[in-house]
C-alpha cells in the first residue's frame, strides 16, 4: 500500500441541492478493496453529523391536528415540509430560528431568519401558502446531531408547547462501492476502489469522505495505542446491550417512502418505526386491516432495496 492513491473522478451539483463525487484509491492488495469499501460506507452512512430541525412552535396552535386560519396546509402537512428543509452549519449547540410572514404570501426555506453560522442548502423549499392576509409564525429549535432521532411524543405541554419531528441529521444520503482487479506487466494483481457519495448539500463529497478517514484513523489509533486495557470492565458492562442493538431498529417508517396506502395502514397498526415493522411476520402483516398482498410486497421489497432486510 506504500503507492496507494486517491483522487476525484466526478464532482457536481445535482437536483434540490444533493452533491455527487466519484473517487478512486489506486494500488490496493488484493482483498483490501472490500474492507475498505464496507468500512467507509458504513461509517459515511451512520457517523457523520449534521443540524436539521428538531421541534417547531407555532404561534395560536395548541396540538399538531390543528388548522391555522388563512392557510392552505394542515399542521401535519407542514411539519414533513419543514422536515425537507436541509441546513448547513459547523455549529453544534442548540440554536433558536424564526420565520414571519403576513399573507397573501408562498412561505418558503429562505424567509426563515437563521443565527449566525446557519445556512439554508434548498432555499427555495417550499413551506406553505397563505391565501389571506393572517400572519404565521414560527420559531424552530436547530440541533445537531448524528443518525435519527425519533420524536417519542409528537406534542407536549412540558416543551413549552413545541411539536417534536423526527429528525435525520445525517448528511451523506447515498454511498455505493465497486472493485476492479488491475494486473501489470507482470501478471501481479492490485485492485482499485471506485466510491460514489452523494449528500444532501450540507457537506460536500470529498468533505465527507475526510471526515470519514478521519473517524477510522482515530477509532484505530485507541487501539494501536492501547487505551482500551483500562477501560474493559466498562465494555464488559455494556457488551450484552450492544450485541442486542438492532441498526435499523429506529429508522421511523416515513423513510422508507411507501406508497400512501401502506403507510396508512401501518401508522394505524401503531407501527412507527422499522423496529416495529420487523416485530410483525409477513403473514401477520397481511392480517392487517386493509393491508393487502399488494403493500405487502411493496414493504417486503422495499426492506430488502433500502436495508438489506429480507422478510422470511
Amino acid at each position: 500500500m506504500d503507492n496507494i492513491s486517491i483522487k476525484c473522478l466526478k464532482s457536481e451539483k445535482i437536483e434540490s441541492g444533493m452533491n455527487y463525487g466519484q473517487f478512486l484509491i489506486n494500488f490496493l492488495h488484493p482483498g483490501q478493496g472490500i474492507t475498505v469499501g464496507n468500512l467507509l460506507r458504513r461509517v459515511l452512512l451512520s457517523d457523520l453529523g449534521g443540524v436539521a430541525i428538531s421541534a417547531v412552535r407555532i404561534a395560536g396552535i395548541r396540538h399538531e391536528f390543528s388548522t391555522i386560519p388563512g392557510v392552505r396546509e394542515d399542521i401535519l402537512e407542514i411539519l414533513l415540509n419543514l422536515k425537507g428543509i436541509v441546513l448547513k452549519s459547523k455549529i453544534k449547540d442548540l440554536q433558536f430560528g424564526r420565520l414571519k410572514v403576513q399573507g397573501p404570501n408562498v412561505v418558503t426555506a429562505d424567509l426563515i431568519e437563521l443565527p449566525t453560522g446557519f445556512e439554508i442548502v434548498n432555499p427555495n423549499h417550499y413551506i406553505a401558502t397563505i391565501s389571506t392576509s393572517n400572519i404565521l409564525e414560527i420559531e424552530f429549535k436547530l440541533e445537531y446531531g448524528i443518525g435519527y432521532k425519533l420524536a417519542s411524543q409528537l406534542f407536549s405541554d412540558e416543551d413549552e408547547n413545541f411539536l417534536q419531528l423526527d429528525t435525520v441529521f445525517m448528511p451523506v444520503q447515498k454511498v455505493d462501492f465497486k472493485i476492479e482487479n488491475v494486473y501489470d506487466n507482470n501478471n501481479n494483481i492490485t485492485e482499485r476502489l471506485f466510491i460514489d457519495i452523494w449528500t444532501n448539500g450540507s457537506i460536500s463529497p470529498d468533505e465527507a469522505l475526510k471526515s470519514a478517514a478521519k473517524i477510522i484513523i482515530d477509532l484505530f489509533a485507541i487501539l494501536v495505542e492501547n487505551k482500551t486495557s483500562t477501560q474493559i470492565d466498562e465494555v464488559d458492562k455494556n457488551v450484552s446491550s450492544i450485541e442486542n442493538m438492532e441498526p435499523y431498529s429506529n429508522i421511523a417508517i416515513e423513510e422508507l417512502q411507501l406508497s400512501v396506502r401502506a403507510y396508512n395502514c401501518l401508522k394505524k397498526a401503531q407501527i412507527n418505526t422499522v423496529g416495529d415493522l420487523l416485530k410483525y411476520s409477513p403473514k401477520k402483516l397481511q392480517e392487517l386491516k386493509n393491508f393487502g398482498r399488494k403493500s405487502a410486497d411493496e414493504v417486503f421489497s422495499t426492506l430488502k432495496n433500502k436495508l438489506g432486510i429480507i422478510l422470511k
